[in-house]
């Protein structure tokens, strides 16, 4: 290791900086020889900072995809420089819209940025976090993962949770904005033009307009007939198109059929490998669900912590409806809905309840779930949501007394299996649940 010594007058050995300096060592497993002699008596404190945060994060994602990975190494590099408060005025901006801070997933990048501000937010009293909300926010989400909070138990001594009390912070003032309206001045100017193109026009000049006008008029009418004519050639090409299914050229390509079909939703087989609770809302969850996808996990938020214990969560295969628009969650940004199964006599009492539907034994990530009799069908890329196509479809989800669960049509009564290669998908506790 290279040394750059100091000399004693500058080194820190006060209370704090020592006992940073002992975690650091015990958690790089250095010995002191290394870091401090007793010729020089010198600390290189910035490069055993800089170490903590790369080794602590190394065992994390890195990214797949080489942007991925150059966003990453990017915020490794700027993890290094926070090494105080005045730091996170310079983060400060950058984190306000983001959930992680590459491409909405958790990567080495944010367990290197969490090693290097927890020294720091541990230090400022409660009121000071409350000039960085948005820093304070994404470190409370990061230090409540349990792969985070795992990291950093194992460390020596352990880095310890910092108390936060996101209730505690000031409320931010939102004013709508309003319109402005035309000043007077233009209301003046605009008044004698008007008055006067409004005034009587010689009878050659009032004969010609009306002519161009009937023109006009004509035109229009046969532009109207020949929209109608494309709309209706459309729309006939859009229903001779919904069988044809995996002949088209690619998953969302094809015209969206205007009946919705089960088809259209994108259901696959998922894994939570991370669950956390939400930093800003009680009844909610944040997950990372593996889907087997090049980006990694998706970030996912459901609203299950009255129904189903945290331990329950954790490394449970699921189904996720894929295709969903992404939404804003209280801040964090859900990319998929897990799908469950809620007792016919209502999420709560005693008999009622939320249960996850189970894809079949031997499901791994990424296995897609298919509707019986419609398997040669392609899903959209995403679910238009004007359309209102999963909220058209999901009424008729339900289970059967098997605890199979189905789609059943609303026009003729039949139940669609909803399955995978390996076998059909089920509930365990309720019968005529409802599915979303």
């Amino acid at each position: 290791m290279k040394i750059h010594h100091l000399s004693r007058n500058e080194v820190d050995f006060s209370p704090t900086a020592r006992l940073t300096r002992c975690m650091l060592l015990r958690s790089l497993a250095l010995l002191p020889s290394t870091v401090y002699t007793p010729t020089h008596r010198s600390w290189n404190l910035r490069h055993a900072m800089s170490s903590f945060a790369k080794i602590f994060s190394a065992q994390f994602y890195a990214g797949e995809t080489e942007p991925v990975k150059q966003q990453v190494a990017e915020w490794l590099s700027k993890a290094e420089s926070v090494k105080d408060e005045a730091a996170l005025k310079g983060i400060e901006s950058e984190l306000c819209p983001k959930t992680f801070l590459v491409s909405d997933l958790f990567t080495q990048a944010d367990a290197a940025l969490f090693a290097s501000l927890h020294p720091v937010l541990s230090t400022l009293p409660p009121t000071a976090l409350h000039a960085y909300p948005s820093v304070t926010r994404y470190f409370d989400l990061l230090q409540h993962l349990p792969a985070i909070a795992a990291a950093a138990a194992k460390a020596d001594p352990p880095l310890a949770a910092v108390p936060i009390d996101l209730t505690a912070f000031p409320k931010a003032e939102r004013k709508a904005e309003r319109k402005a309206e035309p000043s007077k001045d233009k209301k003046k100017k605009a008044g004698p033009a008007a008055e006067g193109a409004a005034g009587p026009a010689e009878p050659a000049a009032a004969a010609k307009e009306e002519g161009k006008g009937k023109k006009e008029e004509g035109k229009k009418e046969e532009g109207k007939k020949e929209g109608k004519k494309e709309k209706k050639e459309k729309k006939e090409k859009a229903a001779g198109g919904q069988g044809q299914g995996s002949q088209g050229k690619g998953k969302g390509t094809a015209a969206v059929p205007e009946v919705p079909i089960p088809s259209m939703i994108d259901l696959r087989v998922g894994k939570i490998v991370e669950v956390a609770r939400h930093p800003d809302a009680d009844s909610l969850y944040v997950e990372q669900i593996d889907l087997a996808e090049p980006t990694g996990p998706r970030t996912v938020v459901s609203g299950l912590v009255k129904y189903i214990p945290i331990e329950e969560m954790r490394d449970r295969l699921i189904i996720v409806v894929c295709n969903l628009k992404p939404a804003n969650m209280r801040g964090v940004k859900s990319h998929a809905m897990v799908l469950c199964a809620s007792a016919k006599e209502g999420k709560e009492g005693a008999d009622g309840g939320v249960e996850f539907v189970k894809p079949p034994p031997g499901s791994q990530p990424g296995d897609r779930v298919f509707f019986e009799g419609f398997e040669d069908q392609q899903a959209l890329e995403q679910l238009p949501p004007k359309k209102k196509i999963f909220e058209t479809i999901q009424p008729g989800f339900t289970t059967l007394d098997t605890y199979d669960a189905v789609w059943v049509n609303p026009e003729n009564g039949k139940a669609h299996a909803i399955v995978t290669a390996k076998g059909p998908c089920r509930a365990t506790r309720f019968k005529g649940a409802s599915l979303s």
